[in-house]
């Protein structure tokens, strides 16, 4: 079989690399809540344990800053491990440990131990599912496997959130976490084909700079001159302007509909939560299709494009069902960018030796962006009103979908135009 790369196949043929392909799916599937979801379940659960708030939220400040402190660190250490699918059994298992810490003792050493646990592991792990992503369909259709990848992530994040909602509401709220820790098992299991894959091509020579195993080169370039590449420079840019931008606008957005609605409150904020997730589910392997197609720029331009409509439309339209409906536009946006992200730097990074290292310095970016954006969201929202800050955050969206416009070049390379995941 030839594969996206150029090269013949034979590490189990077929069969094998189906195996792996599901196996991904179910990773991303099995992870995706149990990675990013953490947070609102823990505030509920310290506060059944008598925390204060103001513990609380120490605890989840602690989680944040050692997620953006962990981005580049993290990263050097995945470029550093040539076989991906061990990184992520470890990240997987801390994952399981710092659930069980919450579990067995929650006191703050455990607690603060935990959330910094889970923070690295993060930072580890989507590192290692791009590299698994990279050397199961190969570069020339990795647009289309991230955009599988995003499909069945929502997916999960939509379906593990009901689960722990439904455990922590039926059962208990330490449950939740018991639930958590046993999730990690099936993704435990999905890695198995994926390794059993990539190692077998390993050992049949490589296929991308680096082997088929991971997406690294020969030769590592000198950090300064990955780090200094303009395109990604610009990229980082963009994705921290596209992140202040549409970070608050939910918060912001629930804050006014309790307001408003307070006895369908919570209904209305799931709802805004879940019909996203679901738009991202519909249409990311689209998105991959058409970044192969037509172009990262094309796909980047539709997803920044949205921001600023919607947050004209929510400074304009205040009512609760008007505010759910344009959610739609918020699951586009997440689409194109969550698509985009791991594609575009590994266009640009994937033969320096330094992909993981540049997709950390960008989520660094991001995790920047983000903070920013509900801190001074909130102190225009709280001086002068919700339609401000929207105002606000629709200019700086359109100030990003300028960016793109002017200084982002396309990466997509030529041969990927031509290639279609089989």
């Amino acid at each position: 079989m030839t594969t996206s790369d150029g090269a013949v196949s034979a590490a189990g043929g077929e069969p094998a690399r189906r195996r792996a392909e599901r196996g991904l799916d179910a990773l991303n599937l099995f992870v995706a809540n149990v990675q990013t979801g953490f947070g609102p379940f823990l505030a509920v659960y310290l506060t059944t344990q008598g925390w204060t708030q103001t513990s609380i939220g120490l605890a989840l400040s602690i989680g944040t800053i050692a997620a953006m402190a962990s981005q580049l660190p993290a990263g050097a250490i995945v470029d550093a491990v040539r076989d991906k699918s061990k990184v992520a059994v470890f990240s997987i298992l801390a994952f399981t440990a710092s659930a069980l810490m919450f579990t067995i003792a929650p006191v703050p050493l455990f607690v603060y131990a935990g959330q910094i646990l889970h923070s690295f592991s993060s930072c580890t792990l989507g590192p290692a599912i791009v590299g698994l992503s990279l050397a199961v369909a190969g570069s020339g259709a990795l647009s289309l496997r991230l955009g599988r990848n995003a499909r069945w992530s929502s997916i999960g994040n939509g379906a593990g959130a009901v689960l722990m909602g439904a455990c922590g509401y039926w059962i208990s709220e330490r449950a939740v976490f018991y639930l958590t820790a046993i999730m990690t098992l099936p993704a435990l299991v999905a890695i198995v084909p994926i390794a059993r894959h990539t190692r077998r091509r390993a050992a049949d020579g490589p296929v991308t700079a680096g082997g088929p195993a991971v997406d690294v080169a020969e030769v590592r370039l000198p950090i300064v001159r990955v780090l200094g590449d303009r395109r990604l420079l610009v990229f980082a840019a963009c994705a921290a302007m596209f992140t202040f931008a549409n970070a608050a606008m939910l918060p912001i957005a629930a804050a006014a509909i309790t307001r408003q609605a307070a006895d369908t409150a919570s209904l209305l904020i799931a709802a805004c939560i879940v019909l996203p997730q679901a738009i991202v589910a519909l249409i990311s392997p689209r998105v991959g299709l058409w970044a192969q197609e037509r172009g990262r720029r094309f796909v980047l331009l539709l997803g920044f494009s949205v921001l600023p409509v919607r947050g004209v439309l929510l400074a304009a339209l205040g009512d609760p069902l008007p505010v759910v409906a344009i959610q739609v536009l918020d699951g586009i946006a997440a689409a194109c960018f969550g698509v985009m992200l791991p594609l575009i730097i590994t266009d640009i990074a994937n033969h320096t030796g330094r992909l993981n290292l540049a997709l950390g310095f960008v989520g660094f970016t991001v995790g920047m962006g983000a903070t920013l954006s509900t801190t001074i969201a909130g102190m225009i929202a709280d001086a002068f009103g919700e339609p401000a800050a929207f105002l606000m955050l629709a200019g700086t969206g359109f100030a990003a979908l300028l960016l793109v416009w002017l200084g982002m070049p396309e990466t997509r390379p030529v041969a990927a135009s031509n290639n279609v995941l089989p």
